[in-house]
């Protein structure tokens, strides 16, 4: 308990005060939100005068936002310069060349944001800095001897989103700290990884969210280990998937599902084509029958994309896929079976010309050509399963494999998981809550030191490519985050440690009252000379406005001094979460409040 005590006294403590008083500050609160906003970080923080949109994705972080993020930064930079990371800081335009020599500039797609300089030049503007980060590194590393390095900083980034939404959560410019470690062998550089994975915990403690660390894709960034910090908000976009009985957590793009528990039953049922006139839906189609959704097989038609030798395009592979009607597909699963890099859907003429079928009445019997075929692990276990007859308004039921279909060759996990599911380590069921990344980190391997020939010299004199790990935190998505899961009808309520500022006195009318103003500015230096982070309230307002605007902005902790209470040598003291103040001593509001913060 001490050592928890102490920690959030330190993330208290973080930030250097001053004297400020709100007359001398930028406060801009709003009655409404902005009609685009949309969530409830977005609305707070725009309301709260935190932020201002300059155009899509891009926003100005106002003064009262900026200390948020200050006091974010803070944080990360001190758990990562005790986790033994360097702070640099690389250029937000990069030249292309970099980009050029591990493949990116071409495969990263339509947010990596390209330009030309006026020679006609090519440079990117930074989504991260793997390429920049590894040629700094291949230029410095000679030796084993200088390994392990991990190189941080915390530095604006720009993603060109398609669709730019939810305030800071999906943005296009924001500021992200991104770590890259790089090491000796694998062995190293999973002890480097580790390390980064419990400075991650202890930022997150800190900042006093609930969070969970699950294991994760790495998607484009490579390599193959990774994990998630999410959030937990009700309006997160990530799912979350973990065991209810064991420490299993996965996002859902990585969640497994156990393998069928049962063997596949006997035929017991005769094929039958069946008129489902206007039902091309699963759902649709078990309704009309009376039976469950999951008796029916949901067909998905996908194709990849090659070309010969000469570069030429060959014709598409068509794969049909099957899924249980009550399952959805996992993308990122089915991107990893052979043959299924950079799949897509197919098209209508597409499926038209193999199926002869219009999508809707899809299935695995009759087709016009040749198909490759994708089978679920739950459907290679179903019997009498019921699939589109290719032919509009007509299904089959009774259909089983090995009698009516060809026992599947590719069976896999194809699926999202869902609540209910067995756990896949046997730790009770899978449960599923939303979610919102705040951090990612990625054991990388060779992935970039290879391609950029970023190597150094071993114990036995041979070049070895360095290997590396990369540790991402969105440090403005972080306070959005935090808001999702810390407010209430009145506004932000924000953990200590990331209030703009911990504590507000609130003095009423001081100009009519030379004691309430003198009690105010007496409080006000001593908790500054304690190292806390106050502001005095001196504009005058009247208490409801007052109350409303600490309230909407989510300071903590408030202490209001009245004409009454201070002849009676009394203050009210009430946390943002109490639904109602106390009346503290005066000579003990000070001792009080302290006493609180370390709570």
């Amino acid at each position: 308990m001490h050592g928890r005590i102490s920690l959030k006294y330190q993330a208290a403590r973080c930030w250097k005060t001053f004297p400020m008083k709100a007359s001398q500050f930028l406060i801009s609160t709003l009655k409404e939100a902005p009609a685009d906003a949309e969530v409830a970080s977005h609305k707070l923080m725009m309301r709260a005068g935190m932020v201002k949109k300059l155009g899509a994705g891009i926003y100005s972080y106002m003064p009262m936002g900026l200390r948020v993020i200050r006091k974010v930064e803070a944080i990360v930079r001190e758990e990562m310069n005790r986790a033994g990371a360097i702070e640099i800081t690389m250029p937000v335009v990069q030249p292309a060349e970099l980009w050029h020599e591990t493949g990116r500039f071409e495969k990263m797609g339509p947010e990596l944001l390209r330009i030309k300089d006026r020679h006609e030049r090519d440079y990117v503007v930074q989504p991260t800095s793997e390429e920049v980060v590894t040629d700094i590194m291949r230029q410095e590393v000679k030796s084993y001897k200088q390994l392990p390095k991990n190189l941080y900083q915390i530095q604006t980034k720009f993603r060109d989103e398609r669709r730019p939404r939810f305030g800071l959560m999906r943005g296009r410019e924001f500021t992200m700290k991104d770590a890259y470690s790089f090491d000796r062998d694998a062995d190293a550089a999973k002890v480097s990884y580790q390390i980064m994975a419990q400075a991650y915990r202890r930022i997150f403690d800190r900042f006093g969210l609930r969070y969970r660390a699950v294991a994760a894709d790495s998607g484009a960034i490579g390599g193959d280990l990774s994990e998630e910090f999410q959030v937990i908000a009700a309006t997160g976009e990530d799912a979350i998937v973990y065991a209810t009985g064991s420490a299993y957590a996965a996002n859902m793009e990585k969640a497994e599902a156990a393998p069928p528990a049962k063997p596949r039953p006997a035929a017991a049922q005769a094929m039958t084509r069946l008129p489902t006139p206007g039902k091309s839906t699963c759902a649709a189609v078990a309704e009309m029958l009376g039976l469950p959704l999951a008796a029916t097989v949901k067909s998905l038609v996908l194709a990849t994309d090659g070309s010969d030798e000469a570069g030429q395009p060959l014709p598409a592979q068509v794969w049909l896929l099957l899924l249980r009607g009550d399952h959805e597909m996992n993308e990122v699963k089915v991107g990893k079976l052979p043959g299924m890099a950079g799949f897509r859907f197919a098209t209508v003429p597409e499926i038209e010309e193999h199926f002869g079928c219009k999508p809707g009445y899809l299935g695995p019997i009759g087709l016009r050509k040749p198909v490759k075929l994708l089978v679920d692990r739950e459907v290679a276990v179903m019997g009498d399963w019921i699939c589109g007859g290719n032919e509009e308004d007509v299904h089959i039921t009774g259909v089983n494999w090995g009698r009516d279909v060809p026992e599947p060759e590719m069976v896999a996990d194809l699926r999202n998981v869902v609540a209910g599911d067995p756990a896949p380590d046997g730790g009770g069921l899978l449960a599923v809550e939303r979610g919102i990344e705040i951090g990612h980190i990625f054991y990388l391997g060779t992935k970039y030191s290879r391609a950029m020939d970023a190597t150094f010299l071993d114990v036995n004199g041979k070049p070895q490519h360095m290997e590396m790990g990369c540790y991402g935190i969105g440090i403005t998505r972080l306070p959005a985050a935090a808001i999702e899961q810390n407010h209430d009808e009145r506004g932000i309520i924000w953990p200590d440690a990331l209030a703009p500022f911990t504590v507000v006195l609130c003095p009423i009318s001081p100009d009519r009252f030379p004691e309430v103003k003198t009690a105010a500015e007496r409080l006000h230096a001593d908790l500054l000379a304690a190292g806390v982070d106050v502001i005095l309230d001196d504009r005058g307002e009247r208490p409801g406005a007052m109350f409303a605007d600490w309230e909407l902005i989510g300071v903590p902790h408030r202490v209001t001094l009245g004409d009454r209470g201070i002849k009676e040598g009394v203050v009210e003291y009430q946390h943002r979460r109490d639904s109602a103040s106390q009346n503290i001593a005066l000579a003990d509001i000070a001792a009080h409040v302290k006493a609180r913060l370390l709570v």
